[in-house]
């Protein structure tokens, strides 16, 4: 999932850079936006299978093969992908329908769903209600499931008595909970703040820190 999230962006803009140009086609930029709103949303859902995994491990670690059997696991992985492609699809549709006046310029390194909804030339009110309530419901929702997990996980490590073992139980959580961080952090702010939809140069940045770094 994270290769085929870069793999979306990555690509054209280093074409971009050596080319030294910033094109795209309407149907490449409407692409690009499907693909990025596929992969982020799966990243998205599988940040959160990944912690109820660590906190069975650390929680429940006698009934970690039963509880997170093969079955269970192809299942969430797969739940997790027909939400995202029904996201994508739905956004995309939207966007379909909206009027573009030409040459447009996105201030962003790529076609990401809000800077591209936001400069349409048509009443974009429908999009921008659809646009927020899906951030609440497909972000806000896994992230409550991951918070809960660690809240567990947390319990649960400071119950443990050596500090060989509380070391060994939240090591396991580390790199996991530093790509929650960034990757929340980053994609919440550009898709939740009104104030860095209209700013180009923290938009950017962010998109950069959660599309590239993570």
């Amino acid at each position: 999932a994270d290769i085929c999230f870069t793999s979306t962006s990555i690509p054209k803009m280093l074409v971009n850079i050596q080319m030294q140009s910033k094109a795209i086609g309407y149907t490449g930029c409407i692409t690009q936006m499907c693909f990025l709103l596929l992969f982020a949303g799966l990243d998205d859902f599988l940040l959160a299978v990944m912690a109820y995994g660590r906190f069975v491990a650390i929680c429940r670690p006698l009934h970690y093969t039963i509880v997170m059997n093969p079955q269970l696991c192809m299942w969430m992985v797969l739940v997790s992908f027909v939400i995202s492609a029904l996201h994508a699809l739905l956004q995309g549709l939207m966007v379909l329908h909206l009027s573009f006046c030409t040459d447009l310029e996105i201030p962003h390194f790529i076609c990401e769903l809000n800077q591209v909804v936001h400069r349409a030339c048509s009443d974009t009110f429908l999009n921008d209600v659809v646009i927020y309530f899906a951030a609440v419901l497909l972000a806000i929702g896994p992230l409550a499931g991951i918070l809960y997990s660690y809240s567990k996980i947390v319990s649960t490590i400071r119950a443990i008595s050596s500090d060989e073992g509380r070391l060994k139980a939240f090591s396991t959580c580390g790199s996991h909970l530093s790509v929650v961080s960034l990757f929340y952090c980053t994609c919440l702010g550009v898709y939740l703040s009104s104030a860095t939809a209209h700013n180009s140069h923290s938009t950017a940045a962010a998109s950069v820190m959660y599309t590239v770094v993570t």
